[in-house]
């Protein structure tokens, strides 16, 4: 029986496979095994000599494994993918946020210097106004300086002269 499955056999070196993918093949041999069935040892024991079992039974048992393998593979791809999506939207929103907030941020920023530059005006406006009213105001108590000594030298001057001058006044 050994010379028939040497025939319908080949060694797994000469598959063009690279070693990695040997270990897979191999891997995937060992594990169709376990199942049990006859074709499943034989292609276990054929796997540890280094050989692909070419019946279709093996073959089939094989195919289907590495099927199953691929399913796994695609939906852990397709898992992936998905969370690489649900990152990437965390890091969009994320970013979003940051740039919302950053252009609210500035936006108020705006605003502060708006009022400053605004307050700025007001004050400058009000120290105007202020400086014209300081000038007014000197100008006022100098003119009452100046009335004041006008009508105290009038006084003094009407005071030696007083009874005279109140008269002629009564008389008109």
């Amino acid at each position: 029986m050994s010379s028939q499955n040497t025939a319908s056999a080949v060694p797994d070196t000469q598959l063009g496979l690279t070693s990695e993918e040997i270990q897979l093949l191999r891997q995937g041999q060992h594990a169709v095994a376990a199942n049990g069935s006859t074709s499943s040892r034989a292609a276990s024991r054929a796997s540890s000599q280094g050989l692909l079992m070419l019946d279709s039974s093996s073959l089939s048992a094989l195919g289907r494994h590495f099927d199953r393998v691929m399913q796994h593979i695609q939906q852990q791809l397709e898992y992936l993918s998905e969370q690489s999506q649900i990152v990437t939207m965390h890091v969009y929103d994320r970013a979003g946020n940051l740039i919302d907030n950053a252009d609210a941020e500035i936006a108020r920023y705006h605003e502060i210097i708006r009022q400053i530059d605004e307050l700025e005006l007001d004050f400058d406006r009000i120290a105007h106004i202020r400086d014209i009213v300081r000038d007014f105001r000197h100008r006022a108590e100098e003119l009452e300086r100046e009335l004041e000594r006008s009508s105290s030298s009038r006084r003094h001057k009407h005071g030696h002269h007083g009874h005279g001058h109140s008269s002629s006044r009564s008389h008109r």
